[in-house]
């Protein structure tokens, strides 16, 4: 039993007879209170309580709605509309959970970044790293099939565009890419047995997520906290316990996230949408230009970046899992950006290529937008496999603070604590 979990003491017989039983509140109070926290946590960690929040609302909203929704090629999207107009305060409810998905992805898009920029991937968080991965990947499916649900010209031409393209799994194995295709959309094209299957998955996803987040939370609180230096805790200084200190700045960072999504739910709840997707399904009608949500687009430029069908496809995936590797492909001994000049820079340059290639998904597939989005995308892989791997071997980084309070305070302020640790090279 770790020190922060020995300092609670049952305060009453009743507490005392739980705690002899199932130590559950000791339990709590050693990984939610007393657990420490490098005492140098910007603003950025605190979109890990913001993602937990976003989790619930769409779990609360989604139960609600399911009670309402008519999983069937006739009745779907009139019922999404009757939940908006007529099911009491069905019109909140629906907007919270249309907008959450958006609100969900900022927060877990700034989440990874964060993680890529101070080397939260780096030892000992590899596990911690890929189970994030792994999550992702589970909104990414429960995002695509909710999308499905509304029934709208996007969503189900959307969904005929996406779940086709396992059809050229054909050209690895025969027949393999056609049985995927055929099991998904419950026959031969996307009709309401593909609807009701992709409510199933929906309804079932987010329960798996909660569980890999669970995972997540245990990880991390096995491991500790990363911090902007990359430098671990080594004394009692360089920490503070969470409650009340890193519990009140993640609510505060989450009353201030709160007020961007109320804002969008309230005033722009179609803003995030699109137009198309607000006409019912007729499998007679293509839309000029298919797009998916805006969340995403840049995997959409990376497969339409591939001239080959397969290509592409391989590409997209790979877009996420090469994330997997990278505590691997990272070969500097520093973990922050901060203290890797040449690095940092790069670090820029990806995000840049991120959001140019979600601004070039939503383009028209004309000779020079994929243009662009082959350039983008190019360099988006070669982020992960060159100059990971390369810039870490040749790159001199800047000098570390030797503790996470020298970080703080300054070498005097260090001193003044007891802080020791080793020279600076």
């Amino acid at each position: 039993m770790s020190s922060h979990e020995s300092s609670y003491e049952p305060k009453s017989r009743a507490e005392k007879w739980l705690d002899e039983r199932l130590p559950a509140v000791r339990l709590m109070h050693g990984q939610f209170v007393a657990f420490p926290t490098p005492r140098n946590l910007n603003y950025l960690w605190t979109f890990g309580g913001i993602l937990f929040l976003c989790l619930a609302v769409q779990l609360v909203t989604g139960i609600v709605l399911a009670m309402h929704y008519q999983p069937s090629a006739a009745e779907a999207f009139n019922s999404v509309e009757q939940i908006r107009r007529d099911v009491n305060y069905g019109w909140l409810i629906r907007n919270w959970h249309a907008v959450g998905a958006s609100m969900f992805f900022v927060a877990v898009y700034i989440h990874i970044f964060r993680g890529l920029y101070y080397g939260s991937y780096k030892a000992p968080r590899e596990i911690l790293w890929i189970l994030g991965v792994f999550i992702f990947l589970a909104m990414m499916a429960t995002a695509f099939m909710g999308y499905a649900l509304v029934w709208g010209q996007m969503s189900f031409w959307g969904v005929t565009v996406i779940t086709n393209l396992f059809s050229s799994l054909d050209e690895i194995w025969a027949g393999l890419g056609t049985a995927i295709v055929e099991w998904l959309w419950g026959g031969y094209s996307v009709t309401g047995t593909t609807l009701n299957r992709f409510f199933s998955f929906h309804y079932l996803l987010p329960f798996v997520i909660v569980g890999l987040v669970i995972l997540h939370v245990w990880a991390l609180h096995v491991v500790g906290q990363n911090n902007p230096t990359g430098v671990e805790i080594k004394t009692k200084s360089d920490s503070l316990p969470m409650y009340p200190y890193a519990v009140t700045k993640d609510a505060f960072g989450m009353f201030a996230f709160l007020v961007l999504f109320a804002w969008f739910a309230f005033f722009l709840p179609d803003y995030l949408g699109h137009p198309d997707n607000y006409t019912e399904a007729n499998p007679l009608v293509t839309p000029p230009h298919i797009v998916p949500e805006w969340y995403f687009l840049p995997f959409y430029a990376i497969l339409r970046a591939v001239p080959s069908k397969l290509g592409g496809v391989i590409a997209m995936f790979s877009a996420v899992l090469v994330l997997l590797f990278v505590p691997w492909l990272d070969t500097s001994r520093v973990k922050s950006a901060k203290y890797r000049p040449i690095y940092k820079w790069f670090f820029w340059l990806l995000v840049f290529s991120c959001v140019m290639l979600g601004w070039l998904g939503s383009k028209p597939a004309t000779e020079e937008y994929v243009l662009w989005a082959r350039i983008f995308t190019l360099y988006y892989f070669l982020h992960f496999i060159v100059v990971m791997p390369v810039l870490g071997l040749v790159e001199t980084p800047n000098v570390l603070p030797r503790s996470i309070t020298e970080a703080v305070l300054g070498s005097g302020g260090a001193a003044a604590a007891g802080t020791h640790a080793p020279e600076k090279r």
